[in-house]
């Protein structure tokens, strides 16, 4: 869906505002996917539990004047969205990521292989995963005490920021 929306702040606070507008069940995915080229945006996707319910969101969303096509427009999207997203706040270990929600794998930043299941991560209550091989990875980064925090914080500082 095209919102014609230029930033994923924005993009997370409408994929959420469409998933309670909606009612939309547990087992929905959200997706943000950058759009580049002579117009670059944000636009979202919505993968639902049943075809039904897609055609159903579709409807109502392009009678409230979305633009919606079918299918994701890459394969890659940053996930918003996902079963057990919810469950993931505070301090987790990697094992309880994994079990509590749809993530696949956890990946660090210039580690080869993956983390312990035992590692601690800091969610900071902001986990987006994204898509890669049709498998949902977090990429993490190390922090202080051997623990791992998100690559993606919720408030990033923006570029040349102390200039």
């Amino acid at each position: 869906m095209d919102a014609d929306v230029r930033d994923l702040r924005t993009a997370d606070h409408l994929l959420h505002r469409l998933v309670a507008e909606l009612a939309l069940p547990e087992g929905t995915f959200g997706c943000t996917h950058l759009v580049r080229g002579d117009r670059p945006r944000v636009v979202v996707s919505l993968t639902l539990p049943s075809e039904p319910l897609l055609r159903t969101a579709q409807e109502r969303l392009t009678t409230g004047g979305y633009e919606v096509s079918p299918g994701p427009p890459d394969t890659v999207g940053r996930a918003v969205l996902y079963p057990g997203a919810p469950a993931l706040t505070g301090t987790l270990t990697i094992a309880e990521l994994l079990s509590r929600s749809a993530i696949d794998r956890v990946t660090v930043l210039g580690a080869p292989g993956r983390p312990s299941p035992e590692t601690r991560l800091i969610t900071g209550d902001h986990v987006r995963p994204q898509w890669q091989n049709e498998e949902l990875v977090l990429t993490t980064m190390p922090a202080a005490g051997g623990t791992l925090v998100p690559f993606e914080v919720a408030d990033p500082t923006p570029c040349c920021a102390d200039h």
